[in-house]
């Protein structure tokens, strides 16, 4: 019997109407008699998480809805549905509004765009958002512009989902707060590492052709940033990835401007530039400005000369490079096609997913290593390290959620992000590899050093592999532990001093101007931003930023 067109359609319409009745019924919040509580996104999500009715706070329960009719408008940087950062917004976003009785809106826009456009709304006093998904570095002009609520007391009212300041090293706490007072619901944590492949370094026969060449034991992880560069000097041009007959490279670095691109030179900078001690003072543990004057630092001779490095390391790589931005620089590396990455923790969850790398079981990681020599603002001179140091930084967005203080519904938006914020929810989050979501707290390290356990990562969706992910975690665990560390920059108009600092490192790069010329039009930029804001209040805000205490 032959079935005409329009009795097929009508027949998958009602299938595919019965289907979405299904999912629309499907419950994302299942209450249990013993206290516990499943959470349970979306299929295309994979999460199924547990909890309790007490770390879910007072306002939640089975026959509670505390922000019914009630909206929240979120705005975050436009990733897309399973994208990294705006992901989990949509992932949580059934889960939320099953437990309130809320609805949300998620309003994207490209990374590019994100720091205007969270401004406009604030400045303007549109209260057009109740909250936004920020990186660390607004914070100078959140505060300057009272624009963000404390969330301290939501924190402690055992109202809202219980999370805690307390799992997080030092220099991750400092991102969230101001002067001790916490505005930041946390979520991901940034911080650059070194990532290498472990199968080419272990090689004998790289081993023996490197030592014949440099004159010392290709080192296994590099210890120091020159053997990172001789390194990736005798791998570049020669054809280890077997997938394709072209030659591969030493490095791969994402360097596009107006992206992330600055983020390499601020990060390697660090060892260069910064003389480490065992205080915070005017020549000690400064990076980039005096904090007694606020003269610009950035073009101090450690600055110039890491910024001759990086230009040197860059050649070991791809030319197309100086355009690439985060994602293209991970995939050639995932693709095998370098030795060396220097990137987030993205980089270290992608190699585990057989869709997008193919170096899973292959990656090492490691702090970023530091120069072997360091100028010495004190002494005025470039200083030999006493052996191989750790150096550390936080550098990046660590994206995170704030609360407009001009929401009109400050509570329900808080009570999302801080959904998003429960240990049973970054745990899951910090294994996934898609998300953006990055490791820095405690129960996501493994132990002795934190609470996770190998299997939380081995038997995840990504199944990760067991040597990748035990040196993934630890280098970051060390990164963020370092004593000395990359001082975060946070005051008003810190998008205008990174913008003069990475239009002047493309034209380094490229060649339009060299490193030293490039990193003084960049402190001439500098002084013009600070005169114009009004220097004694920018040294303030620099001092406050850094903890500055005086000398």
């Amino acid at each position: 019997m032959a079935i005409s067109r329009a009795l097929l359609l009508s027949a998958a319409l009602i299938v595919l109407g019965g289907a979405a009745a299904v999912a629309q019924n499907t419950p994302h919040v299942t209450w249990h008699d013993d206290g516990t509580v499943t959470l349970k996104s979306d299929p295309e999500y994979g999460m199924e998480i547990k909890t309790t009715k007490e770390e879910l706070g007072s306002l939640f329960g089975p026959d509670q809805k505390p922000f019914e009719g009630e909206t929240v408008t979120v705005l975050t940087l436009d990733s897309g549905p399973k994208g990294g950062i705006s992901g989990p917004l949509y992932m949580f976003r059934p889960i939320w509004e099953e437990l309130t009785g809320g609805k949300l809106n998620i309003a994207l826009t490209p990374i590019s765009e994100l720091y205007t456009k969270t401004f406009l709304d604030l400045r303007n006093g549109t209260g057009e958002y109740d909250a936004m998904i920020v990186g660390a570095f607004f914070y100078g002009d959140l505060i300057a512009g009272k624009y963000i609520l404390p969330v301290d007391d939501w924190n402690k009212s055992g109202e809202y989902p219980k999370w805690d300041y307390g799992v997080m090293p030092p220099s991750v706490h400092a991102i969230y707060t101001w002067e001790g007072v916490g505005y930041g619901v946390p979520s991901d944590v940034d911080g650059q590492i070194l990532y290498y492949r472990r199968d080419l370094l272990t090689d004998p026969q790289h081993q023996t052709a490197f030592k014949a060449e440099y004159g010392y034991d290709m080192p296994v992880p590099p210890k120091t940033a020159q053997q990172v560069r001789d390194i990736a000097k005798y791998f570049n041009g020669k054809n280890f990835d077997t997938n394709d007959p072209d030659p591969d490279s030493g490095v791969v670095l994402h360097l596009k401007v107006r992206e992330q691109g600055l983020y390499h030179f601020t990060t390697l900078a660090t060892s260069f530039a910064m003389t480490p001690g065992d205080k915070l003072d005017r020549t000690h543990n400064v990076y980039w400005f005096d904090p007694v004057d606020m003269k610009p630092l950035i073009n101090s001779p450690g600055h110039v000369r890491a910024l001759e490095f990086l230009k040197e390391l860059a050649s070991y790589g791809p030319p197309a490079q100086v355009s690439w931005s985060l994602g293209e620089a991970w995939d050639y590396f995932l693709r095998g096609k370098a030795v060396f990455n220097f990137s987030y923790g993205d980089v270290g969850a992608l190699a585990q997913d057989p869709e997008r790398s193919k170096i899973r079981g292959k990656l090492g990681s490691t702090v970023l290593p530091a120069s072997d020599t360091y100028w010495d603002m004190e002494k005025k001179d470039f200083v030999k390290a006493e052996g191989p140091r750790q150096v550390g930084n936080n550098t990046g967005g660590s994206w995170h959620g704030v609360v407009s203080s001009l929401s009109q519904s400050p509570e329900a938006a808080y009570s999302l992000l801080a959904l998003m914020a429960i240990k049973p929810s970054q745990k899951f989050l910090a294994t996934i590899g898609w998300d953006g979501v990055d490791p820095g707290y405690s129960y996501q390290w493994l132990e002795p050093t934190g609470e996770a356990k190998l299997t939380d990562y081995t038997e995840s969706s990504l199944k990760w592999d067991e040597q990748d992910v035990k040196e993934y975690l630890q280098a970051y665990y060390e990164t963020y532990n370092a004593k000395t560390t990359l001082p975060y920059l946070r005051i008003t108009g810190t998008q205008e001093y990174y913008d003069a600092l990475d239009s002047n490192l493309s034209a380094a790069m490229s060649g339009s101007k060299t490193p030293q010329q490039a990193l003084d039009d960049t402190a001439a930029a500098w002084e013009q931003i600070t005169d114009r804001l009004g220097r004694d209040q920018q040294l303030k805000n620099y001092q406050a930023a850094i903890g500055w205490k005086g000398e």
